[in-house]
């Protein structure tokens, strides 16, 4: 299935129902599709049409949105970029695509100028709110015609390609395929029927796949897409309560400052049905706050996924997430928040030891998924990242549960090494977390001559609160094997964490007295 038929077709159902919603500006379905198919005119006229490259580099816009569908309209492969990548990952990204025409909005002008004669493929230049060297977008929609023809593309083709966030090296890029994206959205949200679908508000940036997924998933199914160009807190609230907005999607990060948010308690969130996190490990104190002081009439999702597999692997759903019942019930619900859920139909999960045995229950391994909807490949590789049996090594450590829960104990690279023994840093995290003075702490290992490495844990205190390193050693030393308690402790004002809520080991491991 062409994507664009995940907007196409709903406009054929709801034509005059919203379909987005972005800074006062409001479109149906029916205004969106007439919208996408001028672009696609626009687009036909420069020379797109099956496989060529099209990048966009800006916030989320519904202009963004528009750009990615005129792009599967034509059969193209499109490249969100990360606008808030350094100069060196975005040339790094718009050489590897092989861009032919890039949209931008004009607050990152300066970057594609400082970098326009070292991309010899980009031809084309639109600018999202300016006029750029070849047009602004508003003008070429206004003066082409609609292009009615869908691109007969096959599967296997990709659609997005797709930079990783690059946490500890130059971002590769994921060739998802038109395939991929039809399993994903078709099998876990029902098509719209006309009924009321409520609104979802999209705050994850579309480089992400979060964003993606979010933005197709919502059309398909009906509902109105709310597009904010950033996250921002209070305007987050706001839009909840003005849209009545029902379902959401925030990273860790987002949710705390939300929570943090002095008007939080009088702001009228009853709308949201639906609130889902992910991108990065949730913070145990916060999800417990979440389900505390958000209405008792949200329910919260834990969609665990990666971009090398087309988003969601894992659920953990709203009834695991209530804390209700019998005393057995909490305490087990509780432990089931640390971890983040069930596969979904779709996806199989299997926990594998270094000599490539499968793991039994409660067995710490590298966490392998098959899904068939995993990714193309890696863009420029010459190596699949599958398996021979079609299995794709996350590089996360994990175990499963005698339920079938499954858990991260941290990345494989991450795994520190202490005098032959292996140390997970999520094992210790938990540990230094569940001390009250400590807001978040992150664990890595850095360099020792007699043993290989030591345990480093940087720690942020909760505001107005005191602790010391001994007082935190203490702590860890009843808890903790020796060999596992933190040698070296560091207190910072915050974790360093890329857009997405994924802390930046490498910056800590070169923190000054790390070492």
């Amino acid at each position: 299935m062409n994507t664009v038929s995940f907007l196409a077709i709903p406009a054929g159902i709801v034509p005059e129902q919203e379909a987005l919603v972005f800074e006062g500006q409001r479109f149906t379905y029916a205004e969106t599709i007439a919208r996408v198919r001028r672009l696609a005119g626009a687009m036909y006229a420069l020379g797109v049409g099956r496989g060529t490259r099209v990048a966009a580099l800006h916030t989320n816009t519904h202009r963004y949105v528009e750009a990615y569908y005129a792009t599967a309209m034509l059969g193209g492969v499109f490249i969100p970029v990360n606008y808030r990548a350094k100069r060196p990952e975005l040339e790094h990204m718009l050489r590897a695509s092989q861009a032919k025409v890039l949209f931008v909005g004009e607050r990152y002008l300066e970057h594609v100028t400082a970098l326009r004669a070292g991309l010899p493929d980009l031809e084309h230049v639109i600018g999202f709110d300016f006029a750029a060297e070849n047009g602004e977008y508003e003008a070429l929609l206004a003066a082409a015609p609609e292009h009615e023809e869908e691109a007969d593309v096959e599967d296997h083709e990709t659609s997005i390609l797709m930079f990783t966030s690059g946490t500890t090296s130059l971002p590769k890029g994921v060739m998802l395929t038109f395939g991929d994206f039809t399993a994903y959205v078709t099998a876990n949200v029902e098509l719209a029927d006309g009924t009321p679908r409520g609104a979802a508000l999209l705050c994850a940036p579309l480089y992400h796949i979060a964003g993606a997924t979010n933005m197709m998933t919502t059309l398909w199914t009906g509902r109105r897409l709310v597009v904010m160009p950033q996250f921002e807190p209070a305007s987050w609230l706001d839009l909840v309560e003005r849209e009545q907005v029902t379902h959401g999607f925030v990273v860790p990060t987002m949710m705390k400052h939300l929570l943090d948010q002095p008007e939080f308690a009088g702001r009228d969130l009853s709308s949201l049905e639906v609130l889902s996190y992910g991108g990065a490990p949730m913070p145990f104190p916060v999800i417990r706050r979440a389900i505390e002081q958000f209405p008792k009439t949200t329910g919260f999702v834990n969609a665990f996924g990666q971009t090398e597999t087309t988003s969601t692997l894992t659920i953990l759903g709203p009834e695991d997430h209530r804390l209700e019942g019998t005393a057995e019930e909490v305490e087990r619900r509780t432990r089931r928040l640390k971890s983040i859920g069930r596969p979904l139909p779709d996806v199989e999960v299997r926990i594998r030891d270094e000599q490539g045995g499968v793991l039994g229950a409660g067995q710490v391994g590298e966490i392998e998924v098959r899904t068939p909807r995993v990714m193309k490949g890696y863009a420029g590789a010459a190596d699949s990242a599958l398996t021979d049996d079609g299995w794709l090594p996350t590089r996360d450590l994990g175990w499963i549960d005698e339920d079938g829960y499954l858990y991260v104990a941290g990345r494989k690279d991450d795994m520190i090494i202490r005098g032959g023994e292996n140390i997970a840093p999520a094992e210790v995290e938990s540990v230094v977390q569940a001390h009250p003075a400590v807001e978040e702490v992150a664990v890595v290992g850095v360099p020792d001559v007699e043993w290989g490495q030591r345990v480093a844990a940087f720690v942020v205190l909760r505001p107005g609160v005191q602790a010391t390193a001994d007082e935190l050693g203490e702590f860890c030393r009843q808890r903790l094997a020796s060999f596992k308690k933190p040698e070296v402790i560091q207190f910072l004002d915050e974790l360093p964490k890329n857009p997405m809520g994924k802390i930046l080991r490498r910056e800590l491991r070169v923190q000054p007295g790390a070492s």
